[in-house]
């Protein structure tokens, strides 16, 4: 309990160039007093030398020039609490609108599981009907190999940190009670058991807020659309955020309003609904390649020339085989002949990136649990102080 004067080889630890330097403590001293101040008191070890503070309520990082940043609360506690224990100002990136911020997504979230069978999807060409219809399950056995994008249940998806999810929308051929499936090639899951598992984990973590995307619909009429709007007001309810101007959406703001669900709609509809956000308000590019080279220029020329001031934006990080990929590694998959293969550049132009509004904003992947993409992408926010320059 005594006082030291010096703290022995933590001098030549902070003097390193290149250390990070992480400090744990307690937030707050006996009787409150606070540990966290604009100014020391005491003789330094070193000066402006810290990069974050983790204690038992928050996390911040340390910006040498804009001082700290609120980065994240221990569940229960708001931005306001932390205010009052802490003796120095911060921002709050719970402050920041969404749309400025990263965060991680899958593509063709729901394709976990494919149901064999099912008869194909109405979007698919002649060429694919024609050949199932020839080869039957086997055909289909090969076709989920490459329409499988993802392994792990919408739950397993939220638990590990996704919060945008890519939903297509089907029916299906001569169907009398028209259901709506989530579909991709073939059939998947129905839309309302897809539904209730996200809206399970959202009632259980009430400061948790999703993005769903509703962007391509095949064989949908508008009493499908009626349908599958009743059937969201069903699921979540009061969750739902009714459309603002994007830069209003904070997670502040969504926390206040007790909203964790923003459901964007690539159909006219969208204008008639008052929690349908339209289509045009998440543009989503695609690439449209196999080559890992040219998908990361078009990424980089992506959020360069069709970034816009008040949108949401989707980097797609997704390889599309062609024909003759398919062809020749047919009985491998998508994962194995192209996913993993392309993986590590990906993963390089992922970290390379930096959130804003002239930066990346939601980013989406194949097999989500692959090289660490979920955390690569949820810790670029801790450089929302770098300058933009240093994006690449």
């Amino acid at each position: 309990g005594k006082m030291v004067k010096g703290m022995g080889g933590a001098m030549d630890l902070v003097a390193s160039a290149g250390t990070k330097v992480v400090v744990t403590m307690e937030h707050s001293a006996k009787g409150g007093k606070h540990k966290i101040l604009d100014k020391c008191s005491l003789p330094l070890t070193g000066k402006q030398c810290v990069d974050r503070i983790i204690t038992e309520k928050a996390v911040f990082d340390v910006h040498q020039t804009k001082g700290l940043t609120l980065i994240e609360l221990w569940e229960g506690l708001t931005p306001e609490d932390i205010k009052a224990c802490t003796g120095a100002e911060f921002q709050s990136m719970h402050t920041i609108p969404l749309t400025n911020l990263a965060i991680p997504g899958s593509h063709d979230s729901f394709s976990f599981y494919i149901d064999e069978a099912s008869p194909v999807g109405p979007e698919q060409p002649e060429t694919v009907q024609n050949f199932v219809s020839v080869f039957g399950t086997v055909a289909k056995k090969l076709m989920r190999k490459w329409l499988a994008t993802q392994t792990m249940n919408f739950t397993s998806q939220l638990e590990a940190g996704i919060r945008f999810f890519d939903l297509r929308i089907s029916t299906k051929p001569r169907d009398p009670e028209n259901e709506l499936f989530f579909a991709h090639g073939l059939f998947s899951a129905t839309v309302r058991a897809g539904l209730e598992q996200i809206s399970s984990f959202l009632s259980s973590h009430a400061r948790e807020v999703v993005f769903l995307d509703f962007n391509h619909f095949y064989g949908v009429q508008n009493l499908h659309h009626e349908k599958l709007v009743a059937m969201l007001k069903e699921v979540f309810g009061d969750k739902l955020c009714p459309v603002v101007f994007a830069q209003e959406v904070t997670l502040q703001y969504l926390w206040e309003k007790e909203y964790q669900v923003l459901v964007f709609y690539h159909h006219p509809m969208a204008l008639e609904v008052p929690f349908l956000w339209p289509g045009q308000m998440m543009p989503s590019p695609w690439a449209n390649t196999t080559d890992p080279e040219k998908l990361i220029q078009f990424l980089q020329a992506s959020v360069t020339d069709r970034r816009r001031k008040g949108t949401f934006f989707v980097s797609q990080v997704v390889l599309t085989p062609k024909a003759s990929t398919v062809m020749k590694g047919v009985a491998s998959g998508l994962r194995e002949t192209i996913t993993e293969r392309a993986l590590p550049g990906m993963m390089q132009w992922i970290r390379s990136q930096r959130p804003g509004e002239n930066g990346i904003n939601i980013i989406t992947a194949d097999f989500v649990e692959l090289g660490e993409f979920i955390s690569a992408v949820i810790s670029l926010n801790y450089h929302l102080d770098d300058d933009e320059d240093d994006a690449t």
